[in-house]
């Protein structure tokens, strides 16, 4: 399951915990990312909470929870290789992993047709 948040993050849920990443549409605005910090591996998060930065030729930008959870892995591969989230933003390009803590909570966020709306 596919799930976004009007924030530009994805979440692709698989039991009970989601892979986490920004959006094709946010990596395509902030441009090339020369920077990502990530949390690390059994943090606790709300949702909304800051989680993670990134910084491009443009500007720098915080990633929030999309809901809340436990970091249980990230993705070395784009602190790094940032160049990764550009090129493949919803796929390689993944931030972290998080063990939810409400399943429920999912129905909260945007499915792909309600955030294709939001991007217009």
């Amino acid at each position: 399951m596919l799930k976004f948040t009007k924030d530009h993050e994805w979440m692709r849920i698989d039991g009970d915990v989601a892979t986490v990443g920004i959006t094709a549409h946010a990596a395509e605005q902030l441009g090339d990312l020369v920077f990502v910090q990530l949390p690390d591996v059994g943090t606790t998060l709300d949702k909304g909470q800051e989680v993670a930065v990134v910084e491009s030729v443009k500007a720098a930008s915080d990633v929030y929870a999309p809901l809340a959870g436990e970091v249980v892995e990230t993705n070395q591969d784009i602190v790094d290789d940032p160049s990764i989230v550009n090129a493949s933003p919803e796929g390689d390009g993944w931030f972290y992993k998080l063990k939810l803590a409400d399943l429920g909570a999912v129905d909260s966020l945007l499915d792909e047709a309600a955030y294709k709306e939001l991007i217009g």
